[in-house]
């Protein structure tokens, strides 16, 4: 046993907790009050701090032009015609004389005309079905745009079936598919129904449509960051344009020929000048990337850049004209969104100049 000392016990007490306010000087004391001054908000115009956080403008949605009569298809159409006939009368006078030499000359060359003119239509007729599908895409896109607008949801369903009908070969829209078929009669509202169908078809198209801009951008600013010539930088751009648009249809259920192809080009090419975008050279970059910046690139690497980033325009706007529903409920891309895929480390240099 230890001689521990022990802890006298304490019984327990009770204590009284004066109010504060009760021992407060009556002038001390503030009853409530209400303010009747007017409150006037700054606008966003006049807020000298608002433009530092203000993100980059997106560019304008890309549209296609409206086809009107002109003299010019008019005097293309004649002269198409007096050819088309020349040609047949030199045809006509070719078998006659052939015909005149022996007869199995005359029946080849009718077997070859015949065969050249079948195959002639065969291209007339998938040119035609290529003209066809990209207004069926612009169609639907229109009937879209009513149908958000319209009370009745009756529009939304029968727009959600035409696009379910144009993507029904991509393989990529299946699960889409499946999932639309299985809420057909979940929802009822019209613009939830174009939302659900926009995201549950186009979300795997947007991203492979992201993937064909940013693939086709680096490849040009790879290339005319090493190519000698100008000449060849121009045609290299040309050539991954045309590439780019083509997909980007063949992507979205238009998979146009030639001509439609050619108009898609026009439409693009249109689009660029009418917004301002196809200006190429240091103000471009320096929009993108931050004043100071380009001139810390060298002079080819920012070629490439600016290039590259000429192409995801084309590539953005091509999107815009091929895409069969307008965004919406998903995020349209920007300029932005490749900048840091184009020029690695340039997000991470930006901040550091705007932070010193």
């Amino acid at each position: 046993m230890s001689d521990t000392p022990k802890i006298p016990q304490r019984k327990p007490a009770a204590f009284t907790i004066d109010n504060d306010a009760a021992n407060r000087p009556e002038a001390a004391r503030r009853s409530p009050a209400s303010f009747d001054e007017n409150i006037v908000m700054t606008a966003d115009s006049d807020d000298p701090f608002f433009e530092t956080t203000r993100s980059l403008p997106a560019p304008p949605e890309a549209a296609p032009r409206k086809r009107r009569f002109s003299f010019g298809k008019l005097a293309f159409g004649a002269l198409g015609i007096l050819v088309s006939l020349a040609l047949g009368l030199w045809v006509d006078s070719l078998v006659r004389d052939l015909f005149s030499r022996a007869d199995w000359l005359g029946y080849l060359a009718i077997a070859t005309a015949a065969i050249g003119l079948l195959a002639f239509l065969i291209v007339i007729i998938r040119e035609l079905v290529g003209l066809m599908r990209l207004n069926a895409v612009q169609a639907l896109k229109h009937e879209a745009i009513e149908a958000s607008l319209a009370p009745s949801p009756k529009p939304a369903r029968q727009v959600m079936a035409h696009l379910i009908h144009l993507l029904a070969a991509k393989p990529q829209t299946a699960r889409g598919r499946l999932r639309l078929k299985e809420t057909e009669t979940d929802i009822i509202d019209g613009p939830h129904l174009l939302d659900l169908t926009e995201r549950e078809l186009l979300s795997p198209l947007d991203r492979e449509a992201r993937a064909l801009i940013l693939n086709a951008s680096k490849r040009v600013s790879i290339v005319t960051a090493v190519s000698p010539r100008a000449l060849v930088d121009l045609g290299y751009v040309i050539y991954e344009s045309a590439r780019l648009i083509r997909a980007m249809a063949d992507l979205y259920g238009g998979r146009p020929g030639t001509f439609g192809l050619l108009r898609l080009m026009r439409d693009v090419i249109a689009h660029l000048a009418v917004t301002g975008s196809i200006a190429v050279g240091d103000s471009l970059i320096q929009q993108v990337l931050g004043h100071g910046l380009a001139s810390k690139l060298s002079a080819r690497l920012g070629e490439g850049v600016i290039n590259g980033l000429m192409t995801a325009r084309i590539g953005i706007a091509a999107m815009d004209l091929c895409r069969p529903m307008p965004f919406r409920a998903l995020k349209r891309p920007g300029i932005g969104d490749f900048i840091g895929d184009l020029a690695p480390g340039t997000s991470k240099a930006k901040a550091t100049e705007d932070g010193g």
